[in-house]
């Protein structure tokens, strides 16, 4: 009987060794890190407030279904860092801010409030071709200095690459989400003025800063 009880204890542990690692072996953490090109072209004369929430700032996707391995993949740190390259070279001035002030500094022009809303991925053998494929769906939300909605733009990101390319399924996956973050930063450089709401707020903006006389102009009507 006492070895009848050990046998089936010892195979109750070798069934907890064996299945954990079969879970850490099945078990994918990735951090995506980038550096990203900052555009060249128009500057915007407008100063822009940029608001990263919780979570935009801490954006972790996991995955964990039944015919795939668990996933967990943190762009967190890189979305942000690109929609500050990227904004920074669109404006006069970008000015981060921690949460929604309010009032609103009167240096600032347009709040931007970028959200993340969809995260997606296809892996190679459930596509008929060898590449990783990921989407990004964002709302940058713009609001004028009233605190006032001026639009609410959707953008869509996408990237890919091929697994030949890479060692291993982390880094091929990694490296299909930069190309997806750099996707949605080039949308939101040559995009942003065709927003109609925003481009009538810039529209509007210029004319304002146009109608305005610098102090060097104003002539003292009563020189000494």
């Amino acid at each position: 009987m006492r070895i009848i009880i050990e046998k089936l204890i010892f195979s109750i542990k070798l069934i907890v060794i064996i299945t954990t690692i079969l879970v850490t072996s099945c078990s994918n953490s990735i951090v995506i890190d980038s550096d990203f090109p900052q555009p060249v072209g128009k500057i915007y004369p407008i100063t822009a407030g940029l608001i990263f929430n919780d979570a935009f700032k801490n954006f972790i996707h996991h995955e964990n279904q039944d015919d795939r391995d668990e996933w967990t993949i943190n762009t967190g740190l890189a979305q942000q860092k690109m929609f500050n390259v990227v904004l920074d070279t669109m404006f006069d001035e970008t000015v981060n801010l921690t949460k929604f002030p309010d009032p609103i500094p009167k240096n600032i022009d347009i709040l931007i409030v970028p959200e993340i809303l969809e995260f997606q991925f296809t892996m190679p053998r459930e596509t008929s071709v060898n590449i990783f494929e990921v989407w990004i769906k964002y709302n940058v939300h713009t609001y004028n200095k009233q605190g006032e909605s001026i639009a609410e733009w959707i953008i869509t990101a996408y990237g890919k690459t091929p697994t030949a390319f890479l060692k291993s399924e982390g880094n091929a996956l990694k490296e299909a989400v930069k190309i997806a973050l750099r996707d949605a930063g080039a949308t939101l450089y040559s995009g942003f003025y065709n927003v109609p709401g925003i481009q009538n707020f810039i529209i509007s903006k210029q004319r304002e800063n146009s109608i305005k006389k610098p102090e060097s102009l104003i002539v003292d009507s009563n020189p000494q």
